[in-house]
């Protein structure tokens, strides 16, 4: 995936307990309990984005395919919203247990490509109060495939009964990785939307903008990010 992943892997300690300095109250749910309808309804939001996505991702309604990922990831961060608003989430184990393999989002990731090729690569700076940087180039199937990865991950928790373990996932990964990733998926699909609906050719400099080029050409952020989608897939230039 892009640059802004933070590598996330099983087995790795929660980073907040009871006792800790500064910890919100736990948000906590038994491995034995019946999911609350937080929980139900954060994995609802959050199955019903794989399932859209992947169905997107087949090619069928080509026509549609960039106004539905705006709609799920509009859905999506509004879940991750409430995640990031509630106390931080508790689990009862220490470590993460083990999930399993996880799913190999390969195939999605090159459909998703194939789907969004004239418009897949798009600039974001990952960081708007870090220091001043050039644009970076990202993919939007490498960003989606990569959330959908994540978010199978605490599905695969929630399934076998560990909600709070599912909960923790969602909400640490949503701060950490993909809230930041959706985030400027959403930018990249409304800017698209704007361009079509306003029919603003895409590339044109807006009336008053500073045309000064102190940075990458296209070409060169293009290149970049097919080198991170080929680092993604392992293949060799």
């Amino acid at each position: 995936m892009s640059d802004r992943t933070i590598n996330q892997q099983p087995h790795t300690p929660h980073q907040q307990s009871h006792g800790e300095p500064g910890a919100h109250a736990p948000h906590t749910h038994g491995h034995g309990s019946e999911p609350d309808d937080f929980a139900v309804q954060i994995a609802d939001s959050v199955e019903s984005f794989v399932l859209a996505v992947t169905e997107v991702a087949k090619g069928d309604e080509p026509g549609s395919a960039v106004s539905l990922l705006l709609l799920e990831v509009s859905q999506l961060l509004l879940a991750g919203g409430r995640l990031g608003a509630i106390e931080d989430v508790v689990p009862e184990d220490r470590f993460e247990p083990d999930a399993g393999p996880e799913p190999d989002g390969e195939q999605l990731r090159e459909r998703l490509a194939e789907l969004l090729a004239p418009i897949d690569v798009y600039h974001e700076v990952f960081d708007p109060y870090g220091p001043p940087e050039k644009p970076n180039a990202f993919r939007i199937s490498d960003d989606l495939a990569g959330v959908v990865s994540e978010l199978q991950h605490g599905l695969t928790h929630y399934r076998e009964g560990r909600v709070s373990e599912a909960l923790w996932w969602w909400q640490f990964s949503y701060l950490s990785n993909w809230g930041t990733t959706c985030t400027a998926v959403l930018r990249a699909l409304q800017s698209l939307i704007a361009h079509v609906r306003l029919d603003s050719p895409i590339g044109a400099v807006p009336d008053g903008a500073d045309t000064d080029d102190d940075g990458l050409t296209d070409e060169q952020l293009e290149q970049q990010a097919g080198d991170l989608m080929a680092a993604e897939l392992g293949l060799g230039h």
